[in-house]
């Protein structure tokens, strides 16, 4: 049994977060909330990125073991999705990893690609830069909260070539039924990408199971890596239909053959790379990964479900209303609420300044996301922070 968790006398797998919170120094300062926005980075994290730099003042590039690092921490981020390491490579954001696939299909005058009209930008831009190609976007809209899988499933018509949505959106936590979605994509034979960057570390993600993909998320939100370094998924079948559309030395067959010009693409995700790594970032990112690996998703998932669970009983009590849904398989770590009496921003403000509770404020809502070292009693003290109406 793994340390800091334990089974019940049904056989679930609980948490305990007290026992992983040495991780995180930010607890002696700020009661944490925020881990949708960017995330606190763990002891371990910050040493792995030490032990590289170290290791390039006093060795530069003799050592030769940063590349081969890296190989590691795509095995492990591989299997953090449930995926092969040969179909995953890193990306410096989400945006990128979403543009690999905007880019990288061929694209037909009348094509459509289905999104929402609620997604964080890195979701957008990419696809509305192809309305030179004649590719239209198609934006569903959210109502109360959520966003209807039914809506989704309409908007698909013969000409849509891709389904692209957030696992987690940003403003509301509504999540969306990726399994479900993925099969509907699949019978239709559209292409279905996801920007994880809302659940991965949080909530399970098995791209085999949910038929995704594509998948992008940057590190600096719940994987709680470093900002600047993330992973970018691409479905084996699909990765000799995906052309790179920003090509380097190192996507290359012959890479390390360096005067010898053998234009041959890698036959794996590494053909999406052009460059040298970000490999301070991607030490961070596979010391974060480990961690939540050995906590385990499915006790992080439950843990984290059930701190919201308590935050939204206690809001409503304190008369918030609650914009996040609370269906099953539909909540996340995020809880948006807002206020009728209060001003947001002064509201979000006066608990970091008096408080050191960190919260957030986005698209006109208030926004707490805890995550798996956070405990009953600092939601408690948010609850007890925020005034009554």
């Amino acid at each position: 049994m793994k340390a800091g968790v334990a089974l019940t006398e049904r056989g679930v797998l609980i948490m305990d977060p007290m026992e992983w919170r040495h991780e995180f120094p930010i607890t002696k300062n700020y009661n944490f909330l925020n881990h949708a926005a960017v995330a606190p980075l763990s002891v371990r994290a910050v040493a792995a990125v030490q032990h590289y730099i170290d290791d390039c003042r006093d060795h530069a590039y003799l050592s030769n073991t940063a590349y081969r690092h890296a190989e590691k921490v795509r095995q492990a981020a591989a299997s953090l999705i449930h995926a092969d390491q040969e179909e995953v490579t890193f990306v410096k954001n989400t945006t990128e990893g979403i543009a690999f696939v905007a880019n990288g299909l061929k694209w037909n005058t009348g094509d459509n690609v289905v999104i929402t009209n609620v997604e964080f930008p890195a979701n957008v831009y990419p696809w509305m830069n192809l309305k030179a190609a004649g590719v239209r976007v198609t934006m569903v809209h959210e109502e109360g909260g959520r966003v209807d899988l039914d809506r989704i499933i309409e908007a698909i018509d013969s000409r849509t070539r891709v389904v692209s949505l957030s696992a987690v959106q940003f403003a509301s936590g509504f999540r969306t039924d990726l399994a479900a979605l993925g099969e509907v994509c699949k019978a239709k034979g559209v292409l279905f990408c996801v920007d994880a960057i809302q659940a991965l570390g949080v909530l399970p993600i098995d791209v085999r199971a949910m038929n995704i993909d594509f998948l992008s998320s940057d590190g600096h939100k719940w994987l709680c890596a470093p900002e600047g370094c993330g992973i970018f998924y691409c479905n084996r079948e699909l990765i000799g239909h995906l052309r790179p559309s920003c090509v380097g030395w190192i996507c290359m067959r012959n890479a390390m053959d360096f005067g010898t010009y053998q234009f041959e693409f890698l036959d794996d995700a590494r053909r999406f790379d052009s460059g040298s790594y970000n490999l301070a970032g991607i030490h961070g990112l596979g010391a974060a990964i480990e961690l939540l690996l050995e906590v385990g998703i499915e006790p992080i998932s439950r843990h984290v479900l059930a701190l919201t669970d308590r935050l939204v009983e206690g809001l409503r009590d304190r008369g918030y209303r609650v914009i996040s849904s609370r269906r099953p398989g539909e909540a996340s770590g995020i809880v948006a609420f807002t206020s009728d009496l209060h001003d947001h921003e002064k509201l979000q403000q006066h608990l970091q300044k008096e408080y050191r509770i960190v919260i957030a404020l986005r698209e006109g809502r208030l926004r707490a996301s805890p995550h798996f070292y956070n405990t009953t009693e600092e939601i408690d003290q948010l609850l007890d922070a925020l005034p009554k109406h």
